[in-house]
């Protein structure tokens, strides 16, 4: 068996700023420390932190008046903000700056009188996050078939957002759609689909067509990761989706030589190799990394956390 490894795989900058935010946190704070949902969508990483006393929530009524508590890298809606507030929680933000970048656009077409297409999958963290910041002036869109659906007039004052996670294909047949029904609709200068999960869209694309069997290093609810799944299939590739060894099949190596490996932007690199030892210990597969493009960003920490890195 041969193995392609591809690079860029696993953690982007947003997920290691979010996790770095929550050991930081941990070690000036201690327990208790809660975390409004998942820190990221990866179930190691969370499993991780719970068992070092993290409390994951999903209602900040959960959380004791006065405690620490992380917002998660997919951000979070001001109601959630003024809730916090209200009872007095001592809040870092650890949402990702990609993110931020689209409630900031989504506020300011809000403020221009735009209706606010944003494409996106529903119930994503993200998704609720973004929404919430201009309720009444957003409409999710997730398939083309939703662009199809739409009641407004072709002449309609329209702009359009995406979740940063999204299959960049998928989100281009829906942008196509909304342009052929609405002529001016408007966009943002840049693109809020991250690198990140572009360069390893791109990674899976490419080497694709070298492969025969692809797998993904992540959660069923990381968004990007699903996507990566879906992208290798549609390049004709059996793929699956596994959060570590115990969920590989031997059978779906039968008869075919070679492995693509990947990871979505919030797999940790410690999954993929214990993955690949597995592959060679199996398989006395070779592993040969492949690398499509280089990625240097690096986010800062949230401010409040930067002062006790200075102090620690």
């Amino acid at each position: 068996m041969k193995v392609l490894l591809a690079s860029p795989r696993g953690f982007c900058a947003g997920v290691n700023m979010a996790i770095e935010s929550l050991e930081l946190a941990l070690q000036a704070f201690g327990q208790p420390i809660y975390v409004y949902h998942e820190i990221v969508h990866n179930q190691y990483v969370v499993n991780s932190f719970r068992d070092r006393g993290v409390t994951f929530v999903d209602e900040l009524q959960e959380v004791p008046e006065g405690s620490h508590l992380l917002f998660s890298a997919h951000g979070v809606s001001p109601e959630v903000r003024r809730v916090a507030a209200e009872r007095r929680l001592n809040a870092i933000d650890a949402t990702c700056p990609l993110v931020t970048k689209v409630h900031l656009e989504a506020i300011k077409y809000a403020r221009e009188g735009y209706t606010i297409f944003l494409i996106g999958h529903e119930g994503h963290d993200e998704v609720l996050g973004t929404m919430g910041e201009a309720p009444e002036a957003m409409q999710l869109i997730e398939t083309v078939e939703d662009v199809d659906r739409l009641e407004l007039p072709a002449d309609a004052k329209v702009a359009y957002l995406t979740q940063t996670t999204l299959s960049v294909d998928d989100a281009n047949r829906i942008i196509d759609r909304l342009r052929s029904r609405f002529p001016n609709l408007v966009n943002p200068p840049k693109d809020d689909i991250c690198y990140a999960t572009q360069n390893r869209q791109d990674a899976v694309r490419k080497l694709s067509a070298e492969s025969d069997v692809c797998l993904v290093l992540g959660s069923q609810n990381s968004s990007n990761s699903q996507r990566l799944r879906e992208l290798a299939e549609d390049s004709g590739l059996a793929a699956w989706l596994i959060d570590g060894t115990d969920d590989i099949d031997p059978a779906w190596f039968k008869g075919h030589e070679t492995v693509l490996v990947t990871a979505g932007a919030s797999a940790p690199e410690t999954v993929v190799e214990q993955c690949l030892d597995w592959l060679c210990k199996r398989f006395d597969a070779t592993i040969e990394i492949r690398s499509v493009r280089e990625e240097n960003v690096h986010f800062p920490l949230p401010r409040v956390l930067r002062g006790l890195q200075k102090t620690s």
